[in-house]
């Protein structure tokens, strides 16, 4: 696999590194060796060293992707300097003056938010949630992506720590133009505030999972740009 950027997925809420599996086996099958964190939305501190971890265990270049909320993660991670780029699916990208809530108040609120309950001091995606967070898959998929999801803890979006990776790295943005979990409109501020390339999917918030091999193409664009 020399000469081949490695590649590290971070996911969201409501995810885990399943939620990767169209990208991963087509990226291993081109060369990149890849690592899905599996983060637990116990805290942001402890999300983004996991995150480091992953880093650390695969050689440089790395891509680094984050999806949702995975997106301040690889904000925050990617400050590290084997990481090389940054790819964003529907996600998160506050800047260092601001946490993720503070970020998405800036936008209007997505449906999603009126489907959650919060026990046991966890955010709970309900069942009659699903459709605003990954609508355009086959059901099955619907109800697998709910049954596979790791759950926040409910501060997690008010915690900060510091970090503004796309200040300083070339970042790739994917915006989901029917996304009703991000505010798209956040999206594409954010895609023009950090200077992304930037794609736009008519997908849901799960790009990665209705438009994959439009997603890999976005990453091996990323990847060829360390070669």
């Amino acid at each position: 696999m020399a000469g081949k950027a490695s590649i590290v997925f971070a996911h969201g809420l409501w995810a885990d590194g399943s939620c990767f599996a169209k990208l991963i086996p087509t990226l291993q099958a081109e060369g990149h060796e890849v690592l899905a964190s599996q983060h637990g939305l116990d805290s942001l501190e402890g999300d983004v060293a996991c995150v480091t971890r992953a880093i650390n265990h695969v050689p440089g270049p790395v891509v680094l992707v984050g999806h949702s909320y995975g997106g301040t993660l690889i904000t925050k991670a990617g400050t590290h300097d084997r990481v090389g780029a940054l790819v964003y699916i529907c996600a998160l990208a506050p800047d260092e003056d601001e946490t993720s809530q503070q970020q998405q108040d800036k936008y209007g609120p997505t449906p999603i938010f009126e489907h959650i309950e919060v026990a046991d001091n966890r955010v709970w995606l309900k069942e009659s949630g699903i459709g605003y967070f990954c609508g355009d898959l086959p059901p099955e998929e619907q109800k697998l992506v709910l049954a596979t999801g790791a759950v926040p803890i409910a501060d997690i979006f008010d915690q900060q720590v510091p970090g503004t990776a796309w200040r300083t790295k070339p970042s790739w943005y994917i915006v989901g133009d029917q996304d009703q979990t991000v505010n798209p409109d956040l999206e594409r501020a954010a895609a023009e505030r950090m200077k992304a390339k930037t794609v736009s999917l008519d997908s849901s918030h799960v790009a990665m999972l209705s438009q994959p091999k439009a997603v890999l193409d976005v990453i091996r664009d990323a990847a060829s740009s360390l070669g």
